[in-house]
């Protein structure tokens, strides 16, 4: 992620915003299945996001990582859990996933000093 979390979160917003004033049922539904399905439930919103920051790890996706981390940060997840769900990541996705988590943690650790920084 090249871009700080604020410009990340603003373009994310801006993009998503095009998608959806040009998407047809299909992705309309994928949206609302994404948002429906981070909602809390039996299982608890923390888990539900700590699981998709390990899928996201585990396919190597930057952006959803972000997007999770930043969840994460929100819903005051601790850092030993962060990091506890990163390595589950780790060891399913292989070593090719240490750069993002090496960009995963620089981003959690500028927002725990309340500084978004560049990650």
């Amino acid at each position: 992620m090249g871009d700080t979390l604020k410009e990340f979160l603003h373009r994310r917003e801006d993009q998503n915003k095009v998608v959806l004033d040009n998407a047809d049922r299909v992705m309309k539904r994928i949206y609302s299945i994404d948002t429906l399905a981070y909602r809390e439930g039996v299982l608890p919103q923390t888990t539900k996001e700590l699981l998709g920051l390990t899928a996201s790890l585990v396919l190597r996706c930057d952006d959803c990582i972000a997007w999770h981390v930043h969840q994460c940060f929100e819903l005051k997840i601790s850092t030993e859990e962060l990091v506890e769900a990163l390595g589950i990541g780790m060891v399913v996705g292989g070593t090719i996933t240490v750069p993002h988590v090496r960009r995963a943690m620089t981003l959690w650790e500028s927002m725990k000093k309340g500084d978004p920084g560049d990650s």
